[in-house]
């Protein structure tokens, strides 16, 4: 005979759910803390550490009583743009990535899957070899309008058809047809002009050294539109993570969701990408780490997403200063080297590599 639950039974049954729910947010809250103390400290150390290391009360003492001291100096003209730089690429990187995997329901996908870095590649080969560009801001609206027109190509063959609506899969297959007609061009060009190679060389590795805060200025608008826009997507994403039938019963427009959340890729990967050039692993790895933290709800992955990429763009620009003192190995190098393995563990985990 099958017992009936009691009142008492029902009743703890009911409040031990909101419970749970409630702790579980606490602890992602709790964590979110935690990452942001972390990237405090990975920006004093980026501040700090150089081919001159100096305390951090001489870091702060540069911002607070500035004195003109060389080692303030260094700090205010050197390592402040260039961290200010780290942050807000990581961010841009970071952040698309989570949105391309969510958009396309691919956890292995990243923003160059949209074609971003193939266009920027492109892009500044041609200002390289047949305008003459040599400086990192005539670099950045070349990279940036190449990511754009990439992107735009993208979507306009990945929605071609009769439903006119943006498929994930064609979106895919698009993006990686039109990547590798840009790199063959690009590859054409470099191949066939000497002083294109060398000076796109500089940029194609992947580096926030030598940049100054006209190239912050030149980003900094077309990342924060892009991370707002991203943000306000999170719960239209996670409607469409159930599926498109589900999410439109839901009352949420699924063509419209992806064709902002495309728009907020081009924005953060492209000005990202045109600002320190093509950085692998990050719009990678970083949705795995997020998603492994916290789950499958995209609200958590992109806020996430938003912290721990700096602090791993960061932390890999310090490691490439301190192994090659007193030189450097730029920053696109060492995020390679330290994201392949913890991608491969990654991935191995059921939890984090499901969407």
């Amino acid at each position: 005979m099958t017992a009936l639950a009691t009142p008492a039974s029902a009743t703890a049954d009911s409040t031990s759910k909101p419970s749970t729910s409630a702790a579980l947010k606490a602890r992602r809250a709790i964590g979110l803390v935690i990452a942001l103390i972390a990237l405090v400290v990975v920006i004093l150390a980026s501040l700090a550490i150089g081919t001159r290391d100096m305390p951090v009360s001489e870091v702060i003492g540069a911002f607070v009583a500035p004195s003109g001291s060389d080692d303030q100096l260094v700090v205010l003209e050197l390592r402040f743009p260039r961290t200010v730089l780290g942050i807000i690429v990581g961010m841009g990187l970071g952040l698309s990535g989570a949105l391309i995997q969510a958009l396309t329901r691919n956890p292995l996908a990243d923003p160059g899957i949209l074609g971003v870095n193939a266009g920027a590649s492109f892009a500044v080969t041609v200002g390289i070899g047949f305008f003459g560009i040599t400086s990192i801001s005539g670099y950045v609206w070349f990279a940036f309008l190449g990511a754009l027109l990439a992107t735009t190509g993208v979507y306009v063959i990945g929605s071609a058809g009769r439903t006119r609506t943006v498929d994930p899969i064609r979106l895919t297959l698009a993006g990686v047809a039109v990547a590798a007609v840009l790199t063959g061009l690009t590859k054409g060009i470099l191949l066939t002009n000497e002083r294109a190679f060398d000076a796109f060389r500089s940029w194609d590795v992947g580096a926030i050294a030598g940049r100054d805060f006209d190239t912050v200025s030149a980003v900094v608008p077309f990342i924060a539109i892009g991370i707002v826009l991203a943000l306000a997507l999170s719960h239209s994403l996670n409607a469409v993570a159930l599926g498109d039938d589900l999410a439109a019963s839901l009352g949420t427009s699924v063509n419209r969701t992806r064709i902002l959340s495309i728009i907020a890729v081009t924005l953060l990967a492209g000005a990202a990408t045109a600002a320190a050039g093509p950085i692998g692993f990050i719009g990678l790895m970083i949705p795995h780490i997020a998603r492994w933290i916290v789950g499958p709800d995209q609200r958590w992955i992109l806020s996430y997403s938003l912290i721990l990429s700096p602090i791993l763009l960061l932390a890999s620009d310090i490691i490439g200063r301190v192994v090659m003192k007193p030189g450097e190995l730029q920053v696109g190098v060492v995020t390679a080297f330290v994201g392949a393995p913890v991608l491969i563990a990654l991935v191995r985990r059921k939890k984090a590599s499901g969407l």
